[in-house]
């Protein structure tokens, strides 16, 4: 067994339906974090609100390496305005969030879903408003804790999205 490098390995570059929404996300190492995740997963943008660490912090730029110039990414400031402009576009939105309604992240069909939106909450507050929602979505979780950092939550559910949709195209 050998141990690769990065210069190694070639991945099947594929771009997906997805786009990110961060609501208010405010740790610089979470939105370098954000674009290195969603680049790796083949993301097709992601939305940042205006009090959000910008891309220009030196955090953001270390943590997210050179994925900042290789993933479109935007800066709103008013979360419902582009949460109804992305229905309008015929995306679903589908929160990673901790609700009465939510569905075991498993549990949830993304092959039913054209073009995908998934909303990050704030590290403190969560979603803004989950009214505004098409669906939540939760990983279980069999700690004491209830929650996970917010990337890591992202992380987790990218790579069930990729799988179902990558599963059902080979299929």
């Amino acid at each position: 067994m050998e141990q690769l490098t990065h210069y190694d390995i070639e991945n099947n570059q594929k771009q997906f339906p997805i786009t990110i929404v961060c609501d208010a996300i405010r740790t610089p190492e979470n939105i370098g974090m954000c674009f290195r995740i969603s680049e790796s997963f083949g993301v097709q943008k992601i939305y940042f609100h205006e009090a959000s660490p910008s891309t220009a912090n030196r955090i953001v730029k270390k943590t997210a390496r050179n994925t900042v110039n290789q993933i479109q990414h935007e800066v709103y400031n008013n979360f419902e305005a582009l949460i109804n402009q992305l229905k309008a576009e015929g995306n679903t939105i589908i929160g990673i969030e901790i609700t009465d309604k939510s569905i075991d992240i498993q549990d949830f069909n993304f092959k039913n879903h054209k073009k995908i939106v998934l909303l990050l909450g704030s590290e403190r507050n969560g979603i803004e408003n989950v009214d505004l929602l098409d669906h939540t979505i939760a990983i279980p979780m069999f700690g004491r804790n209830s929650s996970m950092n917010v990337i890591h939550s992202l992380a987790i559910t990218l790579y069930e999205v990729t799988n179902q949709l990558t599963v059902s195209s080979k299929q």
